[in-house]
């Protein structure tokens, strides 16, 4: 094969905005061949429109945009070769394809044969599936394209190679969860390369859309498979790498896979950075307890937002222990977040003299611990109002799951940051983030977690302890396994059937939560859809 410099084109585009994913196309195409001196530039998929579109792709005025686009860059193209994602509407189906551009023309569309339609994936909702392999010659290298799940299969790849390809270029938009890197490279693309016995080039995209982050580490494989270049992770790059007969020039960057509580961590950031930036809204603000889950939101949101874009509120009650407020009160201040304190114990008791009439005969129940939660997201939402600013909530996956929250209370917000991060590995995150720098007190992470809604409340009066809990909720909403599977592992079956009960009945809150990131790879929302309303338990 002969030498073919191409520029990996790792970028954050924003769904729906079309013009200024075009500009940003532009602009690496310009800096790919004026200052990298590259032959080629690949993109993601869908760069044009963003990923996933969903049902934008719906609407012909949407469709009618794209196309204007793709003409525009098409014009703009010089000697480089421009590799892009797109959609593409042929003989009254859309496709999801990709282009090669190059000096004003078109020189070859390819269709995606293999549509995901699993997990977070709708693609046959859309778009029909491509049949034949695309080769084109790019400065006398045959390059066959593929696009994302396509290299998961060993059709479209072994197609190319027997087109003719002597490497393939694979645009991807594949979604962040906490094996799927080393699950990429190792297991699949690697496996591809060997396959085939051609280098493969694994543009990914990076940066938040929704509940989906996309966590970039772009890279090479050469012939047997082997990692020769790997990109940056959660971050935009445009680099050069050199195709050779080897794949690869050599001295190329390997960035390391990073560990799971760094990569977590990341994708946690990316997702409340994109999610705030891209909807415009002004900042973040969020409701901090002292306990560990507002502590690591709030770290999160800083670390994402700046310090200067976050505004924490403490709303003690007469059950908020000392140690709580001063230990928010640092958590704050040491990450230079600006905070105030709103004491809602006249408010609490303002809601009970208004309805004591009603509840007279009644005994106490979680009915006033809820309305502790209730009026102190009523606070957090004006605050909103009045700033511009997004609530974020604090609520854990594990309590997610069994209901362990309270609805239009700490459920009330705009965006869930750690909805999908089990309890157990919020405390791991904690720790990681101290070793940056520590910002989260120590006891904070070491003492027992309550919702300091009563008076010596902690979360084991209700739950199991974390350490059993999780590994339950892990296989029954991730494995979908059994109750009985799930004993059999040596688990209480009573506990277990308590837990599973649990999940099942409070399917109506999580359907009424707020969006969050996505780390797993069943997290509740766009992968795990479950009834409300069902007669199965």
């Amino acid at each position: 094969m002969m030498s073919l410099s191409v520029a990996i084109a790792q970028l954050n585009f924003t769904v729906g905005d079309v013009e200024a994913n075009l500009q940003k196309i532009l602009r690496a195409v310009d800096e790919a061949q004026t200052k990298l001196g590259c032959r080629a530039i690949v993109f993601p998929e869908l760069a044009i429109t963003g990923y996933p579109p969903e049902d934008l792709l719906l609407r012909s005025d949407f469709l009618d945009e794209t196309e204007q686009a793709m003409r525009r860059l098409t014009a703009s193209t010089g000697d480089i070769f421009v590799v892009v994602g797109h959609p593409i509407r042929e003989s009254d189906s859309l496709y999801n394809a990709a282009s090669v551009l190059h000096q004003g023309k078109v020189v070859a569309t390819y269709h995606k044969r293999e549509l995901p339609n699993f997990g977070v994936f709708d693609e046959k909702r859309y778009f029909a599936a491509g049949a034949t392999p695309c080769v084109v010659d790019i400065d006398g290298v045959s390059v066959g394209l593929t696009i994302c799940e396509d290299i998961w299969h060993t059709g479209p790849a072994a197609d190319s190679v027997s087109a003719g390809a002597e490497v393939i270029f694979n645009l991807n938009a594949s979604p962040y969860d906490m094996d799927k890197a080393r699950e990429r490279e190792e297991r699949v693309v690697g496996q591809r390369s060997r396959e085939a016995g051609v280098p493969i080039v694994y543009v990914n995209l990076v940066g938040g859309q929704d509940e989906l982050v996309f966590d970039g580490g772009s890279f090479v494989c050469d012939a047997q498979g082997h990692p020769v270049y790997r990109g940056a992770f959660f971050t935009e790059e445009l680099r050069r790498v050199e195709l050779g007969r080897l794949g690869v020039a050599q001295n190329a960057q390997i960035t390391p896979l990073p560990p799971r509580a760094e990569s977590v961590y990341a994708a946690l950031k990316t997702g409340v950075r994109d999610y705030i930036q891209k909807n415009g809204f002004r900042g973040a603000v969020l409701g901090l307890s002292g306990g560990i889950d507002s502590a690591l939101t709030l770290a999160i949101a800083s670390d994402a937002l700046g310090a200067e874009n976050v505004h924490a509120v403490l709303m003690p009650s007469r059950y908020t222990r000392d140690i709580s407020i001063i230990d928010a009160k640092a958590e704050a201040e040491a990450l230079a977040v600006t905070y105030d304190v709103i004491a809602i114990d006249t408010l609490a008791e303002a809601y009970r003299l208004e309805l004591e009439p009603l509840f007279r005969d009644l005994p106490k129940d979680a009915t006033e611990e809820n309305l502790q939660a209730r009026i102190r997201g009523n606070l957090l939402m004006a605050i909103s109002n009045k700033t511009g600013k997004l609530v974020l909530t604090t609520g854990n996956k594990s309590e997610m799951a069994v209901g362990y929250a309270t609805l239009y209370g700490d459920m009330a917000g705009g965006f869930a940051v750690i909805k999908d991060v089990p309890k157990t590995l919020v405390y791991d995150l904690a720790r990681y983030r101290n070793e940056q720098s520590r910002v989260i007190p120590e006891r904070v992470i070491t003492r027992a977690p309550s919702a300091e809604l009563a008076p010596d409340q902690e979360d084991t009066d209700s739950l199991p302890p974390y350490e059993i809990l999780d590994p339950i909720l892990e296989d029954f909403i991730e494995r979908d396994l059994s109750p009985t599977e799930i004993s059999a592992k040596g688990f209480d079956p009573q506990v277990v059937a308590r837990v599973t009960r649990m999940v099942v009945r409070n399917e109506y809150k999580r359907r009424q939560a707020p969006p969050g990131v996505r780390i797993s790879r069943r997290a509740f929302g766009r992968d795990r859809r479950y009834p409300i309303t069902s007669g199965f338990n």
